[in-house]
């Protein structure tokens, strides 16, 4: 998914997104509904950042899963204390369980059916301890993106330079997501690009994908980035 990209992720993204705020929000929504929250299992976790952070920030014992390799090797250099699993999220199965689940930066997105999505949240009910805590911050729903092309945004790691432009489209329900990629370094300058594919759906749709998971949700429209956030507990 992000094939062209793992090792330039956090560049890319560092220079707009405040990891370390996302991170104790995250830590407060959590144990406003669970205080005595001890474990976490950040889903869709891509290059660890959020793992990093919420250990060390909150000192939460949190793992992680992806279903990219390339951004787990950057996630486990980043965090060694931390297990991480690779696995596609709506349909995993690990031996542990953990007080809460968080899924973030519209990961839930890249599941792209409503179908999936239910079979991400059912499986993440699966793996919670009692009462558990689910954490979802949403892609955005139908009519929300610019369509065309975007801001051009440029970063540096490791003498490596990287310009990324976007390109969006939609059909349907569905959102296309294009990356070009200029990227510089000692051996010159080559181009690339990334394809990626993010359901979208309106917050009804989403809440009744929770219910039909056995799980109770609440949505606030403004989340940690503007996307949105839903919170969830199993259903009594």
């Amino acid at each position: 998914m992000f094939s062209e990209s793992a090792d330039l992720y956090d560049a890319i993204y560092s220079a707009f997104k405040d990891y370390p705020a996302e991170a104790t929000r995250i830590a407060a929504e959590i144990r406003a509904v669970h205080p005595q929250v001890r474990t976490v299992l950040d889903v869709a976790c891509g290059t660890g950042e959020h793992v990093k952070l919420l250990r060390s920030q909150s000192g939460l014992a949190v793992d992680g899963l992806d279903l990219d390799a390339g951004l787990l090797a950057v996630a486990r250099r980043k965090a060694p204390a931390a297990e991480f699993f690779e696995a596609d999220m709506s349909n995993f199965e690990l031996e542990h369980r953990y007080d809460a689940i968080v899924c973030l930066f519209s990961s839930i997105g890249y599941l792209r059916t409503l179908d999936r999505i239910t079979s991400a949240l059912t499986c993440f009910r699966r793996h919670l301890n009692a009462p558990g805590v689910v954490v979802v911050e949403p892609w955005f729903g139908p009519g929300a993106l610019r369509l065309g092309t975007g801001d051009t945004r440029h970063a540096d790691a490791n003498g490596v330079r990287v310009a990324r432009t976007s390109h969006v489209s939609v059909s349907g329900q569905l959102s296309t997501l294009t990356f070009d990629y200029e990227i510089t370094s000692e051996s010159g300058v080559r181009k690339v690009r990334e394809t990626h594919e993010l359901g979208l759906f309106t917050p009804d749709e989403m809440l009744s994908s929770f219910r039909a998971a056995g799980l109770t949700a609440t949505f606030d429209p403004d989340g940690l980035t503007g996307r949105g956030l839903y919170v969830a507990r199993v259903a009594r």
